[in-house]
């Protein structure tokens, strides 16, 4: 089976995104799914996508190499929306 590394969207790592790693899991992938925000979750798309400027598209893309690092080759990257950059 396939080992993925799951970025979350600009609302940041939600239920909803957690819930479909877990489905990908009960598939038998293993998957990595990195909190990109620090634990910070906006339910306003508006709000996110401002926490995600906060921080600078910079840091956010460094966060997502740092989650990579030491996960083997041939690692599937996926993304939700905004924070498909890091994949």
């Amino acid at each position: 089976m396939a080992q993925v590394l799951l970025f979350h969207h600009a609302h940041g790592l939600t239920s909803g995104v957690r819930d479909f790693a877990e489905g990908l899991r009960c598939a038998r992938h293993t998957v990595h799914v990195p909190d990109l925000y620090d634990g910070q979750v906006f339910d306003d798309l508006e709000e996110g996508v401002g926490y995600a400027e906060q921080l600078g598209v910079g840091t956010i893309i460094a966060r997502g190499v740092a989650a990579a690092e030491g996960l083997p080759n041939g690692l599937i990257y996926a993304g939700f929306s905004l924070d498909v950059m890091p994949a």
